[in-house]
């Protein structure tokens, strides 16, 4: 490999290197310890130094030098890993350059001619993904160790590398980390004690940071039931991140089948790189944080002053613009943002250039200004260029109209408003006088205490569409929900199934859904929904969210609401394995932990409140409050996320917590957090109380009456320090250990599905783990893989993972138990298609444990008998013969194996020409339906078998001829019809053809026997003995092996499991690459 030339001192390298070759610009040199000679302590220390240095050494112990006569500097042109790849480029060095460097007069311009010709030649071979790494020459150098070192797929993407210490029990191992699409990698190499690791991240549980005494910070990995330590990072928290990214990244495109089609950096596993990772984590906090829609992407930041009107002071924050919005946050404590969209700004002006000042003028005659802005002359132009390509209205929720008119703005606007409700009114009255309303509203501490107070009942719609960003989606897609509506009408769907089944037990006690109006709004929301995004289509909890929705917002209002929740404010929540809300559950228990000791030391399992809690996470709280106090606890849901709920569930428990202490069992706790739900009220709730739902029982004497807004103050208050970025710092770290949490259960179900296989429940699991990662290779190196583009969530969890044929082939060759054959490629594909029952090209997993070797001598026989039905007749019994012989080749019996064949091979055709003549003395002119005799109709005495030789010649061969050959070519020579030239040949619809060409859909018959070609009429001249069709049952071959008892010793002999699952463990990432897909494929002409 050609290298970037760089400087080398000659005098301390020979310590280390010895010189092979030279001449008067060029010297080739050898690592000492490597090649003749190596070995010894010189070997390893020399190893265990280039292994700690990163030395490209260590795997390429070769290189070339360049000097010239009158210079002492050195310079390192290119390695080698093997001598013959250095020699290559010793030769092109004496061919192309050697004489062209004595028509230069200075060594000065030599050095400068070699450079720039090596340089040229990095460009030429250079890879187009090390572009985009932040050092293409040192990226090009770990990659060379990467790919020797682990033997990976060159399909592989490494994407960065890190120095550091894998702890062995108390053992440092000092090493590099390298971080890949697919695996997390690990090489350290001390005086001789190499350490390798590869880890799948699929296959990874836990992955966070932790502290110990030995340990200031290290990194914790659990995979597999095995536990990695890694420590002594110098950017710990990047190479962390870089971690969680990727093993999210994994688990959404391997488990979760995302095939990321709007997002370039991550829909081509094999272009992720570092920057790329980097850049994507960065817009998804960036929309996160300002709640935007996906489409946004973080374009450039600026630091600034922003001038604060209501305060009176220039608070410090960072400038955020993306394609249509320019965002503001402030950095030094006042929690002020504001999201400013590019079709609401006016003009830009720049009245101070000594200062570094912005002023924004925005639509209702508002003015933002920035000062002290860096590179202000280039935000001023980014910003008029937008404005300028910028046309879409003005779009705020005060004029936006529903496209359904009979459906009201306010299903439940009560006109008996308290005076508490307009001194609420008029407290956000002078809010917005002071901070502006709309989108370009300032979010300050002020706005939060509002919230917490409560959200007057006019404004409710209003608020939730801005501080959930829902009036932004809705402002850039104008008229898309009357498409959808459009488009999903009279649709038919298993989601419309579900909606329709669930439309009356949405808020039934309501009055705005006892009649059509409401019910069909809330039945056109779902709907659409469901239509925009299949993957989710339809979840319980939707319709009791969306019912609430309804109350306080128009229709279309509603369905960007539900876009906001679902999509982006509670990601993963409403899916067939609600994952988001199992992680929050999660979240929620680590809280528990460390905000609520005292109950922690008291219930040492806190799964409890994980199931107690599901519905709270699923309806916001709307399942197990009021209406009317529910709908506060979605106002702060709203503003501050899943953090509200979070804090919300803490007061609860914190609350309740003297009780929950005297709990004896789970059933205890239920009901007393039951009947504290139904003892919360709302005083302040201005609807009348035909709507209102708070429980009788909360007017109980014994039972004393909780305020909302009490408790979401109290909430704030206790807990309000918990950080959204922690939340979502914690919410990674959980979701490994619930998807693998999940993913066990789906494989005990599988396994359970599947123990009437003959083994046993250890040997079940490791063959599911070998399954489900063979599922996995199939698409690790390809962005359209059909098991990615074909994935259907709604299958069942048996159905969740499935082979294809060339995958299906590598198991299955690593798993036969009778070593390698001629014929592995053949009985896989029969195999295939003997379990493929309903031609779709894939196999779950209790089917391909249904055809694997196990059971009785009768079943192993009745299983190769069956992989054979395929063929013709005739090549039946000429392919199961050989299929026997290859199975045997290897074993120490092979040659009574073989003459055993022979023999029953021999004593088969003789029963078949004994029931051959039989019918033609008995019946000359019929068809017999006995499986001892032909299929057609025999008009000559001379039996077409007459040239076969005598057992005793059979089973005989020649020392020099394969047994095989010996057979068949008897049998061939018995005139037996050609072979057919492909024996996978199938019909148009992938069912194994018959002789004629038509498709023959199934394979019942235990017989090996066909219809022939052409069954000839009453006034059809006689067939031919030799095209007579013939056949054998399976009675009669297996009643012909008992008599050969080295045969039935090697078919019962059994198998040993364990150690064929460990070798199959050890060797399949490297059979998948020593083995082209294309390889295992069906041919051209037999499609399946």
């Amino acid at each position: 490999m050609w290298l970037k030339p760089e400087e080398v001192l000659l005098k301390n390298a020979l310590k280390l290197w010895v010189t092979e070759k030279c001449n008067d610009y060029f010297i080739l040199q050898r690592r000492r310890g490597y090649g003749e000679g190596s070995g010894g302590l010189t070997g390893l220390l020399v190893g265990t130094l280039d292994t700690v240095l990163d030395s490209t050494a260590k795997v390429a112990p070769f290189r070339i030098l360049h000097q010239t006569p009158d210079s002492q500097v050195y310079w390192n042109i290119a390695c080698g890993a093997s001598q013959e790849e250095i020699t290559q480029h010793w030769e092109w060095l004496q061919q192309n350059i050697m004489r062209t460097l004595s028509v230069f007069d200075s060594s000065e311009d030599i050095t400068s001619f070699v450079q720039g010709k090596i340089r040229g030649l990095i460009a030429e071979e250079g890879k187009v993904s090390l572009v985009q790494e932040d050092d293409p020459e040192k990226f090009r150098e770990a990659l060379l160790r990467f790919e020797s070192w682990f033997c990976l797929p060159e399909k592989e993407k490494l994407v960065t590398y890190y120095s550091c210490s894998y702890w062995r029990g108390r053992v440092p191992c000092q090493g590099w980390l390298y971080l890949s699409t697919n695996f997390l990698c690990f090489y350290s190499y001390l005086l001789g004690n190499e350490v390798k690791l590869v880890v799948s991240w699929v296959e990874i549980s836990r992955l966070e940071k932790m502290s110990s005494v030995l340990l200031t910070e290290s990194i914790r990995v659990c995979a597999g039931g095995e536990e990695y330590v890694f420590s002594m990072f110098l950017h710990l928290q990047q190479t962390f991140l870089i971690m969680e990214q990727l093993g999210n990244y994994a688990v959404r495109r391997l488990i979760d089948k995302e095939m990321f089609p709007d997002d370039h950096i991550l829909s081509d596993p094999l272009q992720i790189t570092k920057r790329g990772l980097e850049t994507h984590a960065r817009n998804e906090a960036f929309r996160a944080f300002f709640r935007l829609p996906r489409e946004e992407n973080l374009l450039e930041v600026y630091e600034s002053f922003l001038w604060v009107p209501f305060s009176h002071f220039n608070t410090l924050g960072k400038i955020c613009v993306s394609e249509n919005y320019m965002c503001f946050a402030s950095q030094d404590g006042s929690q002020c943002h504001l999201i400013i969209p590019i079709r609401e700004i006016l003009s830009v002006e720049k009245p101070d250039r000594s200062s570094r000042a912005l002023t924004v003028c925005l639509r209702g005659k508002r003015a933002l200004k920035f000062s002290e802005v860096r590179d202000f002359e280039r935000l001023a132009g980014t910003i008029r260029r937008k404005c300028g390509s910028t046309a879409s209205p003005q779009h705020s929720v005060s004029n936006q109209v529903t496209s359904l008119s009979e459906f009201p703005s306010s299903l439940s606007m009560c006109v008996f408003l308290h005076l508490k409700e307009k001194m609420k009114e008029q407290s956000w009255q002078i809010h917005f006088a002071e901070y502006g309303r709309g989108t370009s509203m300032f979010c300050t501490k002020k706005t939060r205490d509002l919230i917490v107070r409560g959200v007057p009942e006019m404004l409710r719609g209003e608020l939730w569409m801005l501080f959930s960003g829902a009036v932004n989606d809705m402002a850039t897609h104008p008229g898309y929900y009357t498409e959808l509506v459009e488009a999903s009408l009279g649709a038919s769907s298993l989601a419309t199934d579900e909606i329709e089944r669930d439309l009356h037990r949405s808020l039934p006690d309501h009055p705005a859904f006892q009649s059509d109006t409401g019910i069909s709004a809330l039945r056109r929301v779902l709907t659409a929904y469901a239509y925009r995004n299949p993957k989710i289509g339809y979840c319980q909890a939707m319709n009791i969210l969306t019912s609430v929705l309804l109350l306080y917002a128009k229709e279309e209002e509603a369905f960007w609401l539900l876009v906001a929740v679902c999509e982006r404010m509670l990601p993963d929540y409403f899916n067939r394995r609600i994952i988001g809300a199992l992680v929050d559950q999660a979240v929620f228990e680590d809280l528990i932990r460390v905000r609520l000791t005292q109950l922690t030391e008291h219930m040492t399992d806190l799964t409890f409140f994980s199931s107690v809690s599901l519905s709270w996470f699923l309806t916001l709280f709307i399942s197990v409050l009021p209406i009317e106090s529910a709908v506060n606890v979605v106002d702060c849901f709203f503003y501050d996320g899943i953090k509200a709920i979070l804090q919300l569930g803490l007061a609860t428990l914190d609350y309740n917590m003297d009780a929950l202490l005297c709990c004896h069992d789970d059933a205890e706790a239920v009901t007393i957090l039951n009947r504290f739900f139904d003892s919360v009220t709302n005083k302040d709730s201005p609807l009348p109380p035909t709507v209102q739902q708070a429980s009788a029982g909360s007017n109980d004497k014994g039972t004393s009456r909780v305020d909302i807004s009490d408790l979401i103050r109290e909430a704030y208050e206790k807990y309000g320090d918990i950080q959204s970025e922690e939340v979502e710092s914690m919410r990674r770290r959980n979701k490994l250990y619930v998807i693998q949490t999940l993913e066990d259960t789906t494989k005990q179900n599988v396994v359970i599905v599947s123990q009437e296989v003959k083994f046993t429940a250890g040997h079940l699991d490791e063959l599911y783990a070998l399954f489900k990662r063979q599922h996995f290779l199939s698409c690790y190196w390809t962005a359209n893989s059909p098991a990615l583009l074909h994935h259907d969530p709604s299958l069942a969890y048996l159905e969740q993972y499935q082979l294809g044929l060339s995958q299906y082939s590598l198991l299955f060759s690593l798993l036969q138990p009778w070593g390698p054959g001629t014929n592995t490629h053949s009985l896989a594909l029969w195999a295939f298609r003997l379990i493929d029952e309903n031609h779709d090209g894939l196999v779950n997993f209790k089917e391909f444990c249904d055809i694997l070797y196990s059971g009785t001598f009768t079943e192993k026989l009745k299983f190769l008998f069956k992989l054979h039905l395929f063929l013709l007749p005739q090549t039946q019994f000429i392919q199961l013969s050989k299929t026997l012989y290859a199975l045997f080749h290897g074993d120490p019996e092979e040659e009574s194996l073989f003459r055993a064949v022979a023999r029953v091979t021999s004593l088969l055709l003789r029963m078949e020409e004994v029931g051959r003549r039989l019918q033609e003395n008995t019946s000359p002119s019929k068809t017999s339906t006995s499986p001892l005799q032909p299929l057609s109709p025999a008009t000559s005495t001379t039996s077409p078998f007459q040239t076969i030789s005598p057992p005793e010649t059979i089973a005989s061969p020649r020392p020099d001829a394969a047994p095989v050959e010996t057979v068949t070519s008897k049998l061939q020579v018995a005139h037996l019809g050609p072979e057919p030239s492909s024996p996978c040949k199938t019909g148009s619809d992938g069912a194994p053809a018959s002789p004629d060409g038509s498709s023959n859909p199934s394979i019942s018959s235990s017989t090996m026997e066909t219809e022939p070609a052409n069954t000839p009429s009453d006034n059809t001249a006689p067939t031919s003995p030799t095209d007579m069709e013939w056949s054998f049952s399976f009675e009669q071959i297996l009643a012909s092996l008992l008599n050969e008892p080295v045969l039935v010793r090697f078919i019962e002999k059994p198998v040993d499991t364990e150690n064929l699952l460990d070798r199959a463990r050890k060797d399949q990432l490297k059979a998948q690459m020593m083995k082209d897909v294309s390889d295992w494929s069906i041919p051209a002409e037999c499609p399946h």
